[in-house]
């Protein structure tokens, strides 16, 4: 689930994913090493919309927990 200042924006599986999280993951650890803490960026299904300094996005997955992120300009 993705939360744009506590609004429940975008709820989608991996599953909905072109590659498999496996998939994924073999691909990245022939180009690079992972380790514990590394975040993999898949992109992002439409719904989202514009976010602008000082918004908070929340990204939720079960059981995992929860990636926080607070959106700040260039300038910051």
């Amino acid at each position: 689930e993705t939360y744009l200042n506590g609004e429940l924006k975008q709820h989608v599986n991996t599953s909905d994913l072109i590659y498999s999280v496996p998939e994924l993951i073999n691909f990245i650890s022939h180009v690079m090493s992972l380790v514990p803490g590394d975040v993999i960026a898949t992109g992002t299904p439409s719904g989202i919309g514009p976010m602008h300094p000082g918004d908070t996005v929340e990204i939720k997955i079960e059981p995992i927990g929860t990636l926080r992120n607070y959106v700040v300009s260039n300038s910051q």
